[in-house]
């Protein structure tokens, strides 16, 4: 955790961060007066109430108070949700398919793969369908979580920006294996990627070309 492997990881993490510092200050801020109030207008020191009419500038303040903090965490939700939507032009698609309980990758020459293999550095966008009941396409690494709905186009894209192998999982309970419903996302470097995307394109006698722009063609995958 904390630890940056996707353009959006830090702006969550930040988020996160935010919202439970606001959420531990109200909870402390709350049990102290609770406190106070328990021990100044105890029945013993106060055997008779008072009743108090209203006190106008103290209800302000208890109120504008928490709708600037609701709206805080709104607007730092909002942005990260806008980071996750605004797709690079130059990001390469893959389309994502979700089943009971698998996930399947195609890339644009129609090779198809069970793990999604990726070029460090370079955009990927993820166009999600399902073939039968909800699905959530989560990369916990990339604090990244997508719902995935049959009979309807969804898509989310992400960048990483270290060679790795990332879990993939369903977040959404979609029947009974969904408990095993992972994948794995490998980052590979330019070369690597393109020596296994040549492989897995000969593979499935599918037309190769580089992927990736500017990256060497590879016609023989064992080099």
């Amino acid at each position: 955790m904390f630890e940056s492997q996707s353009p959006f990881a830090d702006h969550v993490d930040a988020t996160f961060l935010a919202i439970t510092g606001i959420s531990a200050v109200v909870l402390v801020g709350l049990v102290a007066a609770m406190i106070l109030f328990l021990v100044r207008y105890s029945r013993r020191r106060h055997p008779h109430p008072v009743n108090i009419d209203g006190n106008v500038p103290l209800e302000v303040v208890w109120t504008v108070i928490p709708l600037v903090l609701f709206l805080g965490m709104f607007w730092l939700g909002w942005k990260g949700y806008l980071m996750e939507q605004d797709v690079p032009a130059d990001a390469v698609t893959v389309k994502v398919t979700a089943r009971m309980w698998a996930w399947s990758f195609e890339y644009p020459n129609g090779v198809k793969a069970e793990t999604l293999y990726v070029p460090v550095n370079v955009p990927i966008k993820a166009e999600l369908q399902s073939l039968d009941v909800n699905h959530s396409f989560y990369v916990p690494a990339f604090r990244l979580k997508k719902d995935v709905i049959p009979n309807r186009g969804n898509s989310t894209w992400f960048r990483t920006n270290r060679t790795a192998s990332y879990d993939l999982a369903c977040a959404e309970y979609c029947g009974l294996n969904h408990a095993y419903m992972y994948n794995k996302i490998v980052s590979l470097d330019t070369a690597a990627f393109e020596r296994k995307y040549a492989e897995l394109s000969a593979k499935q006698s599918k037309p190769y070309a580089p992927l990736i722009a500017g990256a060497p063609r590879t016609d023989r995958p064992g080099m």
